[in-house]
């Protein structure tokens, strides 16, 4: 990744993040697991989160309180509700189809897991 001359190659500019990888699993029926590994330079009170479907960088208190759906990590069209025990979030589409992210917090890697 080349953003400017002021930027060396594996530096990223703050506040924002990359995903580094990306892995998906549909052996099962109706399903598909999904786990992505993403890289972030975020501002101090800030940690690596999700907002539209995508990493981005979060208020800190957001992670901490667990209150997922503050950080808007679903598109635009879907809703978000939490999951009973705040272990993560469902994004849920117009049509009816739910996606699930769980959550759990490694390192101060945010790592989910999509149903």
């Amino acid at each position: 990744m080349y953003h400017s001359n002021t930027l060396i190659q594996s530096q990223l500019a703050a506040g924002t993040c990359e995903i580094v990888t990306l892995d998906r699993d549909s052996s099962q029926p109706r399903r598909t697991i999904a786990r992505q590994t993403a890289r972030c330079a975020c501002k101090k009170g800030q940690i690596a989160g999700t907002t539209r479907a995508r990493p981005a960088c979060v208020d800190a208190s957001i992670v901490r309180k667990r209150q997922w759906c503050e950080m808007v990590p679903c598109l635009e069209d879907e809703g978000c509700d939490l999951l009973v025990n705040k272990s993560g979030w469902t994004c849920t589409q117009p049509g009816g189809r739910v996606k699930t992210t769980t959550v759990s917090l490694v390192s101060f890697n945010l790592c989910c897991r999509l149903q």
